[in-house]
């Protein structure tokens, strides 16, 4: 392989952001995170935004320090979550801040999009999983709100998209982030043009599409002046973090897998050749977003950790102040089973007081709500395994496919007691790792576009062998039965 190679990877979650320095040589994949910061919506008024220009900065002195590592960077990509957008207006200046997705103006507009193009013509047409602040619902959502913003857009950027035209003057959307608007077609490979004319939004906003691993052009020369990097590549990996990350899957080719993407949000599924659009995938509300590769992520979204993110942000405005790994030991200690919700039920999207809203819903399905912080905890963990073990079933009768183990990687991985309870739950060996295989990917994947591997089979085995993983089996898996009955039945 030569000298090791340098790529960055600006890797922004819905909780944090950081840009870690990748470090590939002839044995070994290497990860040094170089800036990490908080994230996180904003709120004003009754609206809530990302603070985009704070991020901006953010990112640019994490790739600055990038920069003044030994041997320098060959490579920047960037990464974040999806269907969130930036609008460019006349001269490219950006209209406002960015919504973020949990802002309330999407409430009901789901029913109301479903008045004007039927429910099945639009999941016929995208393939993409029914939620309320998909871009293409948020695009109706202001439509229908009279956004002077849209009567006066040119351009419209995903995240990561807006990050890139402000590095490199470039106006593109990367495909594995394009799938997430529910406004791209993947059977004809181009935006859902009749779709989005339906709907009543301009087509005109929407830019060219572009593969994971694209290299967009060099970092413009006054960002390489401003950052001392040099001319310096920007590449757009599989810009959805979900794709980053299952990119960094430390597979085998030749096995049968499933993934869990584990954070805010767990997106569990299997990489497919081509997108699943049935009956089946209809009925269980399933989505086919991009790969790499050119691949499809035949994946459901399931609410997360954000249920116990939440949980710790209330009781820490409380006055008790507990640390993650804090909370999943007492919930390791707590009584199990003590009731069953359904993580993805719509009363826990917003944020907002959780415990609270735990209760209401124990209360109305008539359960004995947990007391203390561990048994809320516990019932989270517990929820969100068993919608593991029903969303695996799923995934295998819509693909045809078993699964011989699950791969979890993301911060998710660090919670022991969610990996040993997903292995239980499901039957399954769950491999947990790597920690932070969103920033992996991104880097594998620029790897691949400039030659340093082959494809994303040979960066997969070299992350195979460079990072530790975890291996859980199942155990006493009989008493999850009764449980997990119930869970069907609030699931039904």
């Amino acid at each position: 392989m030569g000298k090791p190679a340098n790529f960055a990877a600006v890797d922004l979650g819905a909780e944090s952001g950081r840009v870690v320095l990748g470090t590939i040589g002839d044995s070994k994949f290497e990860l040094k995170e170089l800036n990490r910061f908080p994230n996180g919506p904003v709120r004003t008024g009754d609206e809530l935004h990302w603070d985009v220009l704070r991020l901006w900065a953010e990112m640019k002195q994490g790739v600055a320090l990038a920069g003044r590592e030994p041997g320098g960077i060959q490579g920047i990509g960037i990464d974040t979550w999806g269907v969130d957008f930036g609008l460019l207006g006349r001269g490219d200046v950006l209209l406002g801040n960015p919504y973020h997705y949990r802002d309330a103006r999407t409430n009901g507009i789901l029913e109301r999009a479903f008045e004007i193009v039927p429910k099945r013509e639009i999941f016929d047409q995208t393939g993409i999983q029914f939620m309320q602040f998909n871009t293409i619902f948020q695009l109706l959502a202001m439509k229908l709100g009279g956004s002077v913003l849209l009567d006066t857009a040119e351009t419209l950027l995903m995240m990561p998209d807006l990050f890139n035209f402000w590095f490199t003057g470039r106006k593109c959307i990367e495909f594995s982030n394009a799938t997430t608007t529910q406004a791209y077609n993947p059977k004809t490979n181009q935006w859902a043009t009749d779709l989005i004319n339906r709907l009543g939004v301009p087509t005109k906003i929407f830019p060219e599409i572009v593969a994971s691993g694209t290299v967009l052009g060099p970092v413009r020369k006054d960002i390489a002046e401003e950052l001392a990097i040099g001319n310096v590549p920007l590449i757009a990996p599989a810009q959805h973090d979900t794709g980053a990350a299952v990119a960094a899957v430390p597979a085998e080719r030749n096995k049968g897998w499933a993934f869990i993407s584990s954070g805010t949000w767990s997106l569990m599924g299997m990489e497919v050749p081509a997108p699943i659009i049935s009956d089946a995938s209809f009925k269980y509300n399933f989505t086919n977003e991009g790969g790499v590769n050119g691949t499809y992520r035949f994946l459901k979204n399931i609410m997360g950790l954000w249920l116990v993110q939440e949980c710790r942000r209330t009781w820490l405005r409380a006055g008790q102040e507990y640390s993650y790994a804090q909370l999943a030991d007492m919930a390791g200690a707590a009584k199990p089973f003590v009731a069953v919700i359904d993580p993805d039920d719509p009363s826990f999207l917003a944020p907002g007081d959780m415990p609270s809203r735990i209760v209401a819903y124990c209360q109305k399905t008539g359960q004995q709500a947990p007391s203390t912080p561990g048994e809320f905890v516990r019932v989270c963990l517990e929820s969100l395994a068993m919608t593991y073990r029903q969303t695996l079933r799923r995934i295998e009768e819509c693909t045809g496919r078993k699964a011989e183990v699950i791969h979890i990687v993301g911060g998710g991985t660090q919670n022991k007691h969610l990996s040993q309870w997903a292995a239980d739950a499901t039957g399954c060996t769950v491999v947990c790792g790597p920690i932070e295989a969103t920033a992996a990917g991104n880097i594998a994947v620029q790897a691949v576009a400039t030659g340093v591997f082959k494809d994303i089979w040979e960066a997969r085995d070299l992350i195979r062998r460079s990072f530790d993983v975890a291996v859980y089996q199942p155990v006493d898996t009989g008493r999850w039965e009764e449980p997990y009955k119930k869970f069907e039945q609030l699931r039904a």
